[in-house]
């Protein structure tokens, strides 16, 4: 579902933009007086959105939000770069990107992690990654699944040199594996799993296997928490009120998955089974992810090695420092009440 794109054609977007990203007019994103507006696209996690919105919870915390819908997943990243938004969902990779283009972001709110969603889908006599030596193994260099691609190589004491990789959008990879083109491809939901019904594929490796890798963040321009600190409690408030709404009961979860699955243009089936490949978090997960910690279940550290990634890659020039990005304040005000 998401439409996450290689970090060449963002990193350009931040570069041209650093200019044009200053604060919103009076009328604008930024504005006290204006709607907060906070922008999602077609990502599992960020669905759950709507279910805040039409339950009612940002109007219970009294915060007037703006929910702004982008089809296309950059888009939605140009709109938060250019300020035409004062928050968007996206990925920790790419926040990076604009990071280290001077971009001031602050990370609020961790919304879930791919947990399942993102995965390695292989041929059926491939039965472990040591067997992808020699391969075809296709994905879109610089994406989040090719960082989990490394990963997984590394942990079984390999490097890409060890596999044939092709470059590949995932639009491109899923149809050339079930086309019997490549011997595997790393794929996000629903990509994958058409992979595995429609080309015999079956999944070795996942986002399961690597919690937090993959984390999908609240991002806010930093002159926004500044000057709005207080809309944006309370827009960490409904999250979770609307997230304990949810996980009350069975009749709550189904109603909320049909409010996603509506407007994912799903069945109620289709979408709460490729929603098993996400982990939504709740406060306490978000607690834990802003500590400090040496696996990818620490947002600095996730965020220093996926910096490093892209780095190595030669998509950005320099490393960022990615403690000034996160900003645990808003979760931890609301635990401690």
């Amino acid at each position: 579902m998401r439409g996450r794109k290689g970090l060449p054609v963002l990193l350009a977007l931040a570069i041209a933009l650093v200019p044009a990203a200053g604060c919103g007019s009076s009328g604008g994103a930024g504005s006290s007086k204006a709607p907060l507006k906070i922008a999602h696209s077609p990502w599992l996690g960020w669905f759950f959105w709507f279910v805040v919105e039409e339950k009612g919870f940002f109007e219970k915390h009294g915060v007037d939000v703006d929910l702004v819908w982008f089809p296309v997943y950059s888009d939605s990243l140009q709109a938060l770069a250019t300020g035409q938004v004062d928050a968007n969902s996206q990925t920790m990779s790419d926040t990076i990107a604009p990071l280290s283009r001077g971009i001031k972001l602050r990370a609020v709110l961790v919304n879930d992690n791919s947990y399942g969603g993102d995965a390695i889908v292989v041929r059926p006599e491939i039965n472990g990654i040591e067997d992808l030596r020699g391969k075809t193994v296709a994905t879109e260099l610089g994406t989040v699944d090719h960082f989990l691609l490394l990963t997984a190589l590394a942990q079984h004491g390999m490097t890409e040199k060890d596999i044939n990789f092709v470059n590949m959008t995932v639009n491109d990879a899923g149809p050339a594996f079930i086309g019997g083109k490549t011997d595997a491809a790393v794929l996000w939901e629903p990509f994958q799993s058409m992979a595995v019904k429609d080309g015999g594929g079956k999944v070795i490796f996942s986002s399961r296997d690597t919690p937090g890798l993959i984390p999908d963040l609240l991002v806010f321009r930093e002159e926004v928490v500044e000057s709005r600190a207080d809309d944006i409690q309370k827009v960490i408030d409904a999250w979770f009120d609307a997230m304990d709404w949810y996980m009350e009961s069975d009749a709550n979860r189904q109603e909320g998955i049909e409010i996603m699955a509506l407007h994912a243009e799903q069945t109620p089936e289709e979408f709460g089974a490729a929603l098993e490949g996400v982990k939504l978090f709740t406060l306490e997960d978000n607690l834990k992810a802003f500590e400090p910690g040496d696996t990818f279940e620490s947002l600095l550290y996730t965020g220093r090695e996926t910096a490093e990634f892209l780095h190595g890659l030669e998509m950005i020039q320099t490393i960022p420092d990615i403690a000034p990005l996160l900003e645990p304040s808003f979760v931890r005000n609301l635990a401690d009440r």
